[in-house]
């Protein structure tokens, strides 16, 4: 792909298996047998896994128990996230050797808008290439390359040869490329937009093309108009080097239950303080808080609210969390397994006048409604200029709550 057909070069650079890898690399023992990043135990998710874990079954967001029962003889390390972030850090480096127009999504991967770029190489393909040989060279790292006209088919390209894989999509090919993605791998369709897709009959790329604009409106909202772009290959989005960061979190798993409900509010207070302290470090602001349960089960429920002003003091968040735990709880689903997880997260939706009370008195007549908390974190926070996410995780079996205590 050259600079004189008029598209723009992009290229989407995704490490593989990042993390594994770095160990793999740091104790070569590794190398050969199956690896996930992840702290065991009865709390603890697979953060990541090398590709021979993979083959059974072992992937990234899953239990470690779950893991153990897969792959009885998988190794688990404990993750060394500074070490991750320096290697990021020295493969940023390379990427703008080539150009300004980085886009980090995660430590592990980037876009770059080539188009026009340092060495003046006039092919996309390339520079990739240059790239992936200079990652290996300078980390002992592998790196999967996506090449094409825009961010969309430059990320389907990436996954598409994993690992150490270089693809490219050239224009005269992309349609035809495009009609054979099946959907669940069209970037924002997950699990249950899937379901809703295959219901339509929507099963890849072409079955996509073929639904009229106002039916994937209907059905998916203003996503629908995304789908339908992206299966006539249209994605304007530019990259993006200067990004606002649009979440701020922490959050903490247990290691045993805990159903007391001062020793509940212990753990909400100091994750409350914490993220006091991320706000004021970014500078963050913003009204509306989203409460996101997930349950043992993995069903996800959320609620959200809106404050007339931008909530910044340890109290107001912890007043926020309890009514936003109490919005939850009114949906009435009981969770009968242990192990549920909570996300705050704020929309910039119109703000609802709602008076702060006391927080403390107020969060602790909700936890008297709940037991068996596993996983809490504070609320990670989102900010696009007056909007910012706030993120509770908490593990537990919710019981009802009363209706007094919704929001």
């Amino acid at each position: 792909m050259d600079g004189k057909s008029g598209h723009r070069k992009i290229i989407h650079i995704d490490m593989d298996c990042f993390y594994a890898a770095v160990e793999m690399r740091d104790n070569p023992a590794l190398t050969n047998l199956p690896v996930a990043v992840g702290r065991e135990g009865p709390r603890g998710v697979v953060a990541t896994a090398n590709y021979v874990a993979r083959k059974h079954g072992v992937h990234s967001a899953l239990p470690c128990s779950m893991a153990r029962r897969r792959c009885p003889q998988l190794v688990f390390v404990e993750p060394r996230f500074e070490v991750y972030k320096a290697v990021s850090a020295q493969i940023r480096d390379i990427f703008h050797e080539y150009t300004d127009l980085v886009e980090p999504l995660s430590l592990d991967e980037a876009y770059l808008d080539v188009t026009a770029n340092k060495p003046c190489i006039p092919l996309a393909m390339d520079i990739a290439a240059e790239i992936k040989r200079k990652i290996k060279r300078q980390t002992q790292l592998t790196a999967s390359a996506g090449v094409s006209f825009n961010k969309f088919l430059a990320k389907i390209a990436s996954d598409w040869r994993k690992p150490n894989g270089l693809c490219v999509i050239h224009p005269a090919q992309a349609q035809e490329f495009v009609d054979k993605v099946p959907i669940e791998d069209f970037w924002g369709v997950g699990p249950a937009t899937a379901r809703r897709m295959h219901e339509l009959g929507i099963t890849d790329g072409a079955s996509l093309r073929k639904v009229p604009l106002h039916v994937l409106m209907r059905h998916f909202g203003k996503s629908g108009r995304i789908f339908y772009d992206f299966a006539r290959c249209i994605d304007s989005r530019p990259v993006e080097p200067d990004r606002i960061r649009k979440s701020v979190g922490c959050e903490t798993t247990l290691t045993e239950d805990v159903s007391d409900p001062e020793a509940i509010m212990r753990i909400v207070e100091e994750l409350a303080a914490d993220l006091e302290r991320r706000i004021a470090r970014s500078g963050f602001r913003g009204p509306t808080f989203t409460l996101k349960v997930k349950y043992a089960d993995f069903r996800t429920h959320s609620r959200s609210h809106t404050y007339p002003q931008a909530l910044t003091r340890l109290e107001e968040f912890v007043e926020a969390g309890g009514q936003a735990t109490a919005a939850v709880g009114r949906t009435g689903r009981t969770a009968h397994t242990p192990g549920g997880h909570r996300h705050w997260r704020q929309h910039p939706t119109e703000p609802r006048p709602r008076p702060l009370g006391t927080a403390r008195n107020r969060l602790r007549r909700i936890l008297k409604h709940t037991h068996d908390i596993k996983h809490i974190g504070t609320p990670q926070t989102a900010c696009n200029r007056h909007h910012w996410r706030h993120q509770l995780s908490s593990v537990s079996p919710l019981i009802r709550l009363p209706r007094w205590q919704t929001i």
